[in-house]
Formats: structure tokens, sequence, C-alpha cells
């Protein structure tokens, strides 16, 4: 994974007097302070605003069609595929560009707490708060690493250079750019810091199962008995949330390797969102907001510089960015052993999955390859409300792969270490979105604490109608009639008509993958 190839121009780039490599936090909340881009809260977090673009730009993403990688790819809608020129040409403007600036920013780490597969990334950005967000979210090199440094992929991030669609080849002003063989990615038109985290995890996801590691959207965290749980799903549907236990240490929010001898964090921060943040409800989160941190897009008082963070007047997309030690109650180095207990997490705007159901082999590996949510406000550009989606492996724009072949790794883990799947829903109930309720957390938390401890391992369960699911019928915490989402609505004709609705929906997304196994679509599938 350590192979290197750096362009002449970038050696050049990085050898100019204005470039200032490996910059405390201390030092970046100066810079970040004395260019204004950023103010600071009231906590002493660093508050950013992203400007136009609050959230990922999937349309603008791209893979360059390289002899070494293109029959591996699965291109499409999510790996669009760019020509080598194109990405050449633009290399050069980007390049060109940033050495007409008076100060740049280089974050050298890593990607991947395990050692043994460790991906040494160099980050350069054009601002002081995008290097910041780098040096919070990835693992940070100790001194004697940082001697012996080799860059086995970079990311150059120019947010004020704007492609020219007619001329450069993109779809926009906005473009993220993977090579894999000069082992480069270029981002620029966008100040959107998610951005630089989720071109890493993209190209983890393509480095990782090539060394026969199961690379994984999730979220983890292990008791103090040395059991692991992960947590599968798309952003808002709670990894983060769920994953911040204080009965249990926290391995990583949000993506993790799963090798032959265990679960490892790839990342060295998290990147929670933050809309409707209390210390009440999501404490370790809440207090991890403080000096270091980046705000982005969260509304502060223009006086007393506290967080506002009920306003989405900017965004639903509010986050934070923090190194995953200022949870209190974190493992550290990030790695931990195999998992008992797996969690897919879908927020249901049809309002009809059951809040909680253990699955069998063939329905999780049904549900892992749908990856049905529903995409909500502020995660992707144009997003303004819930909208019903299937994003394979719960992780679609991120996974350069085939889905089976993911799900192969998957179905593996889940047979060889023996672990238990539950699909979890953190959405609606009692009707559709516009009409039902969201979940209660409580509700939410005492069903996830109960799958992870054993408890449903071997409760009485009753069979989904409709969907085949075996739901528990009582867990201590959550009133009966909330675990079956037929009894939750007022019109039981609705439900199931709302029912069916997304059953036929599952059937037809199904239908895109013509190499699964039949066990999988008839046995774990819906069943009505």
């Amino acid at each position: 994974m350590n192979s290197v190839h750096i362009p002449n121009d970038l050696s050049q780039l990085l050898e100019g007097s204005n470039v200032h490599i490996q910059l405390s936090v201390p030092q970046l909340v100066e810079k970040i302070l004395s260019r204004n881009e950023g103010v600071l809260t009231s906590t002493g977090a660093i508050s950013v605003s992203t400007g136009k673009y609050t959230g990922r730009s999937p349309q603008d993403k791209f893979i360059v069609q390289e002899e070494s990688i293109k029959d591996k790819i699965d291109w499409g809608h999510s790996n669009q595929p760019i020509s080598a020129d194109v990405f050449n040409s633009l290399l050069q403007k980007v390049l060109d560009y940033l050495k007409q600036k008076n100060e740049l920013f280089v974050f050298k780490g890593f990607a991947g707490a395990d050692k043994k597969t460790q991906l040494p990334i160099q980050i350069i950005n054009e601002y002081a708060w995008h290097n910041l967000f780098a040096h919070q979210l990835f693992i940070r090199p100790s001194d004697e690493e940082l001697m012996t440094h080799t860059p086995g992929f970079t990311i150059i991030s120019a947010p004020n250079f704007k492609a020219d669609p007619m001329i450069d080849g993109t779809k926009s002003e906005t473009f993220i750019i993977i090579s894999f063989e000069q082992r480069t990615i270029i981002i620029g038109g966008t100040e959107y810091a998610g951005e630089i985290k989720k071109a890493i995890f993209s190209i983890m996801n393509y480095l990782l199962p090539e060394n026969n590691i199961f690379s994984m959207h999730c979220s983890a965290n292990v008791g103090v008995e040395g059991d692991v749980a992960l947590f599968f799903g798309l952003s808002g549907t709670g990894k983060t949330t769920l994953s911040a236990d204080p009965k249990r240490r926290l391995i990583g929010d949000d993506e993790h390797g799963w090798s032959s001898t265990g679960v490892f964090n790839i990342e060295g921060g998290c990147y929670a969102k933050t809309i409707n943040l209390s210390r009440e409800k999501e404490p370790q989160i809440f207090d991890a907001i403080h000096f270091g941190s980046v705000l982005e897009n969260v509304v502060l008082n223009p006086v007393t510089r506290i967080a506002d963070y009920d306003d989405s007047s900017l965004t639903e997309n509010t986050r934070a960015a923090y190194p995953i030690y200022a949870i209190d109650n974190v493992i550290l180095p990030s790695i931990a052993g195999h998992p008992n207990t797996i969690v897919f997490l879908t927020a249901d705007a049809f309002g009809v999955l059951p809040p909680i159901s253990k699955l069998t082999r063939e329905q999780a590996l049904y549900h892992f390859l749908s990856g049905y949510t529903s995409k909500l406000a502020g995660t992707e550009r144009g997003v303004t409300s819930p909208e019903a989606t299937f994003s394979t492996c719960f992780g679609a724009p991120f996974l350069p792969l085939p889905a089976t072949r993911y799900a192969e790794m998957l179905g593996e883990k889940i047979l060889e270490h023996n672990a238990t799947v539950f699909l979890v829903n953190t959405g609606w109930t009692g009707g559709e979105y516009g009409v039902g309720i969201r979940m209660k957390l409580s509700y939410t938390r005492a069903m996830v604490q109960a799958a992870i401890e054993g408890e449903l391992n071997h409760v009485e369960t009753v069979k989904d109608d409709i969907f085949g699911l075996h739901i528990p019928l009582h867990i201590a915490g959550v009133p009966d009639e909330v675990l079956q989402p037929s009894k939750t609505w007022a019109d039981p004709q609705a439900y199931e008509e709302k029912a069916k609705e997304l059953a036929g929906k599952f059937r037809e997304n199904f239908k895109k993958f013509t190499k699964v196994p039949a066990e999988i679509e008839v046995e774990g599938g819906p069943v009505a």
C-alpha cells in the first residue's frame, strides 16, 4: 500500500518558503484567525462557513480510468470515469494556482490504526482551517514517525480554484478526482471539508479489500469484556450518536477495517452532525467540542459566540470535527477484536420498518446490499427533505469496487465469527415523514443496548408479514406497541399500503444485483 509517485511540480511546490508543514493546533488556530477564515466560539472551537456548498458533491467525483485499475472499478454513477489527460491538465492548473498563494499548509499523517496496513497520507491545503480539519480527522504521527514519513497518497485541496467544464472536462466548477496510479487526489471548487475525509475513505475502500481486509462505513465500540459492536449506516442515521456510549469505549465513529485479527479505525478523529445537539442527549459529543475542534456552518450568537445547534438556517448538515481523544471513553490505539454484534441503521421515511429486528445471514446480506435509508437534508447538495434511497452497503458513494465484493467479505466474517446482525430503524414511526414522528432516541438506545448485551439472542419474536423480519415482542424500556410498526399507525390499511410500497421498492432495487446467490434474494427480502 506504500508505493509512491510524486509529480515533479508537486515536489517543487512543497519546497517553497510559503509552505507550512505540520503546524501544531495552536499555530493553525492563530493562522485561521489572522487570515479571517473563522472565529473562536465560546468553548474555544473554530467556527467556519463553507459557503454555498454545505454538503458533498457526488456528481462531481471522478476516478481516473487507468490501466491498472480499470477492470476492477465498479464504474457508474458513484464511480464516474475521467481520462488521465483531463486529470493531468487539471492537476497542473491546480499546482500553478497554488504556487501563487502566499501560504500553503501541509499535514502528514496516516489512514488506518493497524500499523501492518497503515497508509501514510499527505494533505496540502489552500486554507489553514482545512489543514486543522485534516489534523483532527486523520491519525497524527509521532515525532519519530514524522522523520521517516513518505506519503503513499496525497490530497491537494484548492477550494478557490474553480474548473471550467467546457475546457476542463468536468461537470461543474467543482471536482474531486482520484488517480490511483499517481497516488494523488485533487479537490477544487468546494470549501466543504467532508470531501477531504471521504476522498481518503474512498481510496481505502479500494486498497483494503486488495489486502483481504473488509472496509466498512460504520462506527464501532467495545465493552468492558472486549465485546465489539459495529454500526453501519449513512450520514444522519445515528452511527456517531449510538457508538458514543458512556458505558463502552469508542473505537471510531465512521470508517473501519476488519482484518484477520479484528477491527481498526481508519481515522483519528470524529466528524459529528451537530443539528439539535445538546449535552442532555449526546453529552460525549457536546463536551468534545472545545479548543482545536472545527465547527462547520453552525450559527453563533454574534456577541457571546455561543453555538446555536438548533439553528439550521445555513444547512441541516452542521458538523463538528474533533480528535477521537476528545471523547473521554475511547480505546487507543483504535484497534479491537472481532465483532459480536452488527447493527444496520436506517432512517425509514416511510415509517413502516420495525425499530429493531433480528436478521438471518441471508437477510443481513440482503439488507447490506440494499442499504436502504432516507437521505437526510443537507448531507448532499440539493437535498432539502428526507428522500427514500438505496445506498449499496450503506456507503455506495465511497465504494470503488463492485458491491458484491464487500457483501461476500461480510458474509464470510459473519460465519467465521458467529456475529449477530440487527436492523434498527432510527427514522419514523406512527406514519410516514410529515405524518409520524421520529423514533425516540431513548427507545433506540434501549433496543441497541439490549442487542449488544445479548439480551435479544433468544427472546420471543414475531415474524413481520410483509418484510419477513423477526421482531422482538418485549424489550425493557420500550413500549411493546412501539416494537411493531403496524400498531403505531392510526389507520392499519394505510400502514399496509405504505409497507407494501416500500417492499416493492426493495424488490425493484435488488434487480440490479445479477450475480448474487438466489437464496439471498429469496430468503432475505420481503415476503409479501
